[in-house]
């Protein structure tokens, strides 16, 4: 980071000293301010980079557009103004104060820090010439991709696991609170049964004593009549 900081107040120095000049506008005030970070996907071949900038008291010439980038031990003109590689990079205005740098087949060899540069040429005031703090881009490569598919897939089927595990062991929870009540339940119905067998052995027992009384009784009757028919004859 020392070493970025270095290399911006040199780049800073580099704009006063190219663009140091007879001016009047002395109180040109100039900020411009880019996104902090920018992501590309590894299917994305086209990015753009985007850099906004306010004037005031400047002149009412058109400022020039600058883009650096800086690497890991060095930095690169873009587009200073005019592109190095115009196939490569494209410097678009779509509004006044809106810039935008066209970066075309991207690659992991483009993850740098991209800087925006505004510079009104026609003023020597100090702040006439600015720069943003940089846009950091980063494009994944396709094996960074898969692995993240694979680390997703793999966290989709440790917590389907995790959940059958939880309901397995909730279930056996369940089973074991409630297995002696369902015991003890059982247990009791088996002894209701049984008492409502007996019972039912019992009136049985009872009916058959009954009929075999009556059945004594209705075939002992004639016996008795006869008896009382020969009495009364004698």
């Amino acid at each position: 980071m020392a070493s970025f900081n270095k290399l911006k107040n040199v780049l800073m120095l580099a704009f006063d000293w190219i663009l140091y000049s007879a001016g009047a506008a002395d109180t040109c005030q100039v900020t411009v301010t880019q996104p902090r970070f920018q992501e590309a996907d590894y299917s994305m071949h086209t990015v753009y980079l985007t850099c906004a900038f306010s004037a005031s008291g400047c002149p009412s010439s058109s400022p020039q557009v600058l883009w650096f980038r800086f690497l890991t031990n060095k930095h690169e003109d873009l587009c200073t103004p005019g592109c190095t590689d115009h196939q490569k990079y494209k410097v678009h205005s779509p509004t006044e104060n809106n810039i935008s740098l066209q970066i075309n087949d991207l690659t992991v060899d483009d993850n740098a820090v991209y800087i925006c540069g505004i510079a009104f040429s026609d003023s020597s005031s100090p702040h006439s010439k600015q720069t943003g703090d940089g846009t950091v881009l980063t494009k994944t490569a396709e094996n960074q991709h898969s692995n993240g598919n694979l680390i997703f897939i793999f966290m989709i089927i440790a917590s389907t696991l995790l959940f059958l595990y939880s309901t397995t062991v909730f279930t056996f929870f369940i089973v074991y609170k409630l297995k002696p009540k369902l015991l003890k339940k059982s247990g009791k119905d088996q002894r209701e049964n049984c008492k409502i067998r007996s019972g039912r052995k019992i009136f049985q027992a009872i009916a058959q004593e009954l009929q075999k009384q009556r059945y004594a009784e209705h075939c002992g009757q004639p016996d008795d009549l006869e008896d009382d028919t020969v009495y009364q004859n004698r």
